[in-house]
């Protein structure tokens, strides 16, 4: 919740035309795409010019969203997005909590003198807003900016495009509604939504019924031959290298949802996904049920972070080396993982 200052400052800012800079993390979720498309058009709707930029490209089945064509990506156009910053008397960032979420963007937002705001529900966020509009136990940082829209008293203003954009990015970062961090309130929220227009069999449409069929492949693929189970410490993992990546035809956002599957297995509460980037990076991700914290688990061992129960980090050791390193973390982790 804002407080009566920085609610008294902000509809200050808001009640007057300027030009916004929106900016979500790299490598965007359902999340990210959905909260700062909507905020794109609450914010136009109030008369405000505003562009959206992300770090680098997201997932074919996220492009579905209205005013995705506007989305500037940093990547393939660097000068139009840190034009965009520089002009900027207002930023908005959206679900993360750490500038190094942006990447070389940060160069950009750290010359500029605009006024900051952060809408976010990561843990142990770092302070580099003028405002943040920060909740861990919201479900979804979709769920902060339809809040923040409330509490600013500008609910008529969400129409159609605004609830299917924010009903995305909570059904996604809530695993559709599965996850725990789902609440009451949650649900509320998600009502609210569909009255102010949001089309939920459709949402669920564009992005789960979008595949192609080589990438169900590459899933089932990943399952039957990568897939690894350690019953002795409740923890299931998979791994897909670059050689296997391109054998399937990789496209950003192909292995989304996967490591769930080896936490789907019963008496599993642990699971990660280890894959390899171009760079020969290793990427992480991590899920868990009930009480192991992966959040610290990656802070601590694998330079990530995230929630309570999903998580991410990387590794700069190779694909075997950095699969040793997790196996011989898991000792470590016993009682913890066996719930004892």
């Amino acid at each position: 919740m804002l407080t009566e200052k920085e609610y008294l400052k902000l509809k200050d800012i808001l009640g007057t035309p300027c030009k916004v800079a929106v900016i979500m993390h790299k490598s965007p979720d359902g999340d990210a795409v959905g909260s700062s498309l909507a905020m794109k058009h609450y914010l136009e709707k109030s008369g405000h010019t505003v562009s959206v930029i992300s770090p680098n490209a997201y997932p074919d089945f996220l492009k579905w969203m209205p005013g995705n064509k506007s989305v500037i990506d940093f990547e393939k156009t660097p000068a139009i997005a840190n034009q965009a910053i520089l002009k900027a008397e207002l930023i908005v960032f959206l679900d993360f909590n750490s500038l190094k979420r942006i990447g070389d963007l940060d160069k950009a937002v750290n010359k500029s003198k605009a006024f900051r705001l952060v809408v976010d529900h990561h843990p142990q966020p770092e302070n580099f807003a003028d405002i943040a509009f920060h909740d861990s136990k919201g479900s979804s940082t979709a769920e902060l900016v339809y809040d923040l829209i409330t509490q600013l008293g500008d609910n008529k203003k969400i129409h159609k495009d605004i609830a299917n954009c924010l009903y995305a990015g909570i059904m996604t970062d809530t695993g559709s509604f599965r996850f725990a961090s789902t609440t009451p309130h949650t649900h509320d929220v998600v009502a609210q939504l569909m009255r102010h227009g949001a089309e939920a069999t459709k949402v669920h449409r564009f992005i789960d019924d979008n595949n192609r069929d080589i990438r169900l492949r590459l899933l089932g693929y990943a399952v039957l031959e990568k897939m690894k189970i350690f019953p002795d410490f409740a923890t299931g993992f998979i791994t897909l290298t670059q050689s296997e990546l391109k054998r399937f035809d990789y496209k950003d956002g192909d292995t989304e949802g996967l490591v769930n599957e080896p936490i789907s297995v019963k008496g599993i509460v642990f699971s990660a996904l280890f894959t390899e980037q171009k760079d020969g990076e290793i990427k992480i991700s991590f899920r868990s049920k009930d009480k192991f914290d992966v959040n610290q688990f990656a802070r601590k061992n694998f330079n990530g972070g995230g929630h309570v129960n999903a998580a991410g980090g990387r590794s700069d050791l190779s694909m075997d080396e950095t699969i040793l390193k997790f196996l011989n973390l898991l000792s470590e982790y016993k009682k913890e993982l066996k719930g004892k």
